[in-house]
């Protein structure tokens, strides 16, 4: 009942209200500016100019909005460009939140998209128009106010004309009284003769013409003014009155056009700002932590499993240089298990910068990858070798579908000649097929490189477990020379000549080894990297190498890391900070020994003794000192 009894009152509200409205409206329509702000002429000119003004107002708060509109887009298109990804991130763009902030990005230049076009409306559409609306009544009013001037001003002449006529009739009017009492005054005086009496009776009638002629002008002038007057106030002035009142009716409802068309504007791109905040929405949703995971995993993962337990090493029964040798190897082996599996990306950046003057078995990428990709692990290897034979494969499919095109071009040309001569389609022809004999051989030479990377077995085992597991099956001695010497349980023994560890492809010696080869790649790399083994390098340098023996059932390899023997010595000409991992620095005038020369890279390996009765290896340009090599 209460619920009945509200809704019953409201609606008798709302009936009210609306009955208001209407009553106002035909209010309004039967009254006019004419007719009842008839004396308002000043007031209604200063009301007109304030509505045109706050018109005016309106047109500049657009133009201020639509220049914060048009910042606040352009401020979003550079935030958006300044957060794309660079070239060197792309890579981080496979992950599921990389490309969600990717989206993000694209749906945040849609929103700058619709701000500029919030922006162009409202310059194009509201802003011109309240414009010209201003500019328009702004005339108009001019027109009213000049032609309510002008008759207000032919009102006060005719007033003036009116206030003169009466006063001539009150001046006439009180000459001719005076006439009248002189003439009276003079015919009853007794002493005056005939002819003075005749007199003042003419100048008695002279006066009484001329007040009757005033009196007829002022009657005259009289009705005159009222006539205009009349004709004034309910016909001339109320005609003007209306016409201002229709201007300001007309700014008023072109007020309101502005602003309901603003609001337009801005509900026409609501749907679109809605879409765009669904696709951030969405991009967020789209985040998924395990495939990034997962992502991640297929990224790094080398293929190696976690180094083993280190034996326990009984020094009693062990030749003390073996201990000295184990600790030796186990921290080589550490290194080439971090080199193989996280600093992988580093170190094969930089071969790409100072392979530039050195010879590659292996020619590099664009990226300073290796042709076969043999610097990666087991698993990204495989990986990289699969994308690169698809990529060629699609190649060899475009080029083989243009082929047969220009083929069947050609046998149309053969059959009808006015298509076309056979000609020009010969050496596009002949063109396409070598591009295709050409993709089928990098085809065939990568199939081979995956079908030799699928043959080597997946590592048991990490390079530092192989090591671990070398120490137990293998004597190894080294001297203070630098010299090692391997004395195998089958007491074959092998050369050694292993590489420096700063030189060695950690990456490639591992893959390598657990296929049972020995591959040396030559080339010289960087100080920084680490990788490459030179191939220049004279007698005693040292080279890469694996030895490979059979220990029961079990094949273990190992790549021994030897001190290299001085090849001179030279001396800084200039002091040399060192900026750059594998450099080191040195003083203007220090000696060091030479133990490589420059590979054409511009940097020589050198070595100095340090306090700790080591040695202190590394690369300096070869521009900073002078070399004196042994005969």
């Amino acid at each position: 009942m209460l619920a009945l009894l509200a809704g019953g009152s409201s609606r008798s509200s709302s009936n009210n209200k609306l009955a208001e409205s209407e009553n106002a409206a035909q209010n309004s329509n039967n009254m006019s500016w004419g007719n009842e702000l008839w004396d308002q002429n000043e007031n209604l000119a200063i009301h007109t100019n304030r509505g045109i003004d706050a018109l005016d107002k309106y047109a500049n708060f657009l133009r201020d909005r639509v220049a914060i509109e048009t910042e606040y887009a352009g401020k979003l298109r550079r935030l958006v460009k300044n957060y794309q990804p660079k070239k060197k991130e792309e890579e981080d763009y496979e992950f599921t939140s990389m490309q969600a902030f990717r989206n993000v990005l694209k749906e945040v230049g849609d929103l700058a998209g619709q701000r500029e076009v919030v922006s162009e409306s409202l310059q194009l559409q509201i802003i011109a128009g309240v414009t010209l609306l201003s500019k328009t009544l702004r005339e108009e009013r001019k027109k009213c106010l000049s032609d309510g001037a002008s008759l207000q001003q032919n009102l006060t002449t005719q007033l003036s004309s009116l206030d003169r006529a009466k006063r001539n009739y009150e001046k006439a009017y009180r000459d001719s009284e005076k006439a009248v009492d002189s003439y009276k005054r003079a015919d009853m005086d007794l002493n005056l003769s005939r002819a003075e009496v005749e007199r003042y009776k003419n100048v008695m009638t002279s006066k009484i013409q001329q007040s009757d002629d005033a009196k007829n002008e002022y009657a005259n002038q009289l009705q005159k003014t009222n006539n205009l007057q009349q004709q004034h106030f309910s016909m001339l002035l109320p005609a003007v009155l209306n016409r201002l009142q229709e201007l300001d009716e007309k700014r008023t409802r072109g007020f309101r056009e502005f602003i309901v068309g603003a609001a337009d504007v801005e509900s026409s791109v609501a749907p679109i700002i809605a879409r765009c905040m669904e696709g951030i929405v969405k991009a967020g949703e789209s985040i998924n932590e395990k495939e990034d995971t997962f992502k991640v995993i297929e990224r790094y993962q080398s293929g190696f499993t976690p180094p083993r337990d280190i034996p326990f090493e009984d020094l009693s029964k062990c030749d003390p240089d073996s201990v000295q040798d184990s600790h030796y190897s186990n921290s080589t082996s550490n290194h080439l298990t971090m080199r193989g599996t996280m600093s992988a990306n580093k170190l094969k950046k930089r071969v790409g910068i100072f392979n530039i003057f050195g010879s590659n078995k292996n020619s590099l990428t664009a990226d300073g990858q290796k042709e076969d990709f043999s610097d990666l692990p087991p698993n990204q290897r495989r990986k990289k070798l699969q994308a690169k034979i698809a990529e060629l494969q699609q190649k060899i499919a475009q080029e083989t579908n243009a082929r047969d095109g220009l083929m069947k071009m050609k046998i149309v040309y053969e059959a009808n000649s006015s298509l076309g001569n056979p000609m020009t389609v010969e050496g596009q022809l002949n063109e396409s097929e070598h591009k295709l004999e050409k993709l089928k051989v990098d085809l065939k030479k990568y199939q081979g490189f995956l079908e030799k990377a699928s043959q080597v077995p997946v590592a048991t085992s990490s390079p530092q477990a192989n090591r671990n597991q070398l120490q137990n099956g293998h004597r190894t001695s080294r001297h203070s020379n630098g010299s090692a010497d391997d004395h195998h349980d089958d007491g074959d023994d092998q050369p050694d000549d292993a590489g420096s560890l700063s030189r060695s492809d950690s990456e490639d010696n591992v893959a390598q080894i657990q296929n049972g080869h020995n591959n040396n790649n030559n080339g010289s790399a960087s100080p920084e990297s680490g990788l490459g083994t030179s191939h220049t390098s004279l007698p005693g340098s040292g080279q890469g190498s694996a030895n490979e023996n059979a220990i029961g059932e079990d094949t273990y390899y190992e790549t021994e890391v030897e001190t290299l023997n001085p090849l001179g010595t030279c001396k800084a000409l200039y002091p040399f900070e060192a900026s750059s991992e594998g450099s080191i620095p040195m003083n203007e005038g220090e000696e060091l020994q030479v133990i490589e020369i420059d590979q054409g890279d511009g940097w020589t390996r050198v070595r100095r003794a340090n306090n700790s009765n080591g040695w202190d290896e590394g690369f300096v340009p070869t521009s900073y000192i002078e070399c004196t090599l042994y005969a």
